[in-house]
């Protein structure tokens, strides 16, 4: 796997004009580094689309190799890396800007299986979409809304486990959303997002989704294993209720704290952890 890992650098070094000379592992920070700037700098749609190719080469690789859960890559700003606290996932994330159609998330989750067996890898792949995140139903592998997913915590339930995930997506120029949703697995190993968990108050909900302006900044993190608090948005006026590309916080705070098997709504709590 590490000899197919390395062929894999090889072939992006080569392709990216860095000569054979400079080909080794220690070489695929910078590589990465350098394919992510050019994404930066290039505003041609087809050559970002030829350097994300490289760097999904790149991952795909990284996310199949023996070394993917005790080696992390550092200074690359734009590539997503999470560990769940029981070592047992992994999730690689990062987005692609296009000019002249839709950008694109992608995300591998890496599982740990166990003492003498190969991680499971899925990886996906889904277009920025200005539709809503649905909270009426889940998602699988090939209907993924797509997001960005900057933290999670593991969850046992009924001896099944799963995961739950904090996420943020781009994909509206006008609304920004973050999500709290939980990721687990079916017996046929395939991926579904999204448990009849969350109780608003009004109903049931698959998961937590959060809508606001684009030119404002919300906070959802993890207070603890059983805790996800979070900023109380409104609009910026009366007038503007319900239409959430005018939405904001307003220094308050509002939690989902896990009581009783599920995840419960509670408004107006203290922000200090404690």
């Amino acid at each position: 796997m590490r000899a197919s890992f390395l062929c894999f650098i090889v072939f992006i070094l080569l392709s990216t004009g860095i000569s054979r000379s400079q080909v080794s592992p220690r070489d695929t920070p910078q590589v990465l580094e350098e394919l992510f700037n050019r994404l930066v700098d290039n505003y041609n749609d087809n050559n970002r689309i030829r350097i994300n190719d490289s760097i999904r080469l790149i991952i795909g690789s990284y996310s199949m190799s023996d070394t993917v859960f005790s080696h992390r890559f550092t200074n690359l700003r734009y590539l997503g890396q999470i560990m769940s606290p029981d070592s047992l996932l992994k999730i690689v994330t990062w987005n692609l800007v296009l000019s002249d159609e839709p950008g694109r998330y992608f995300c591998y989750f890496i599982r740990r299986e166990g003492p003498g067996r190969k991680n499971k890898v899925f990886s996906l792949s889904a277009s920025y979409n200005e539709n809503q995140v649905r909270t009426d139903t889940t998602y699988s592998q090939s209907d993924w809304y797509g997001a960005l997913y900057y933290d999670l915590k593991p969850c046992l339930i009924n001896d099944k486990r799963c995961w739950v995930m904090l996420g943020l997506d781009y994909g509206n120029p006008l609304i920004s959303k973050k999500i709290i949703e939980v990721l687990n697995f079916t017996p046929e190993d395939s991926i579904v997002f999204g448990r009849k968990w969350f109780d608003s108050g009004e109903k049931m909900k698959y998961r937590a989704v959060f809508e606001y302006s684009s030119d404002a900044v919300m906070s959802l993190k993890f207070r603890s294993d059983n805790s996800v608090i979070f900023d109380h948005l409104v609009p910026f006026s009366p007038s503007r209720k319900d239409d959430h590309q005018f939405y904001g916080p307003d220094y308050s705070f509002d939690a989902y704290n896990f009581e009783d098997g599920f995840w419960k709504l509670a408004i107006n709590v203290d922000e200090r952890n404690q």
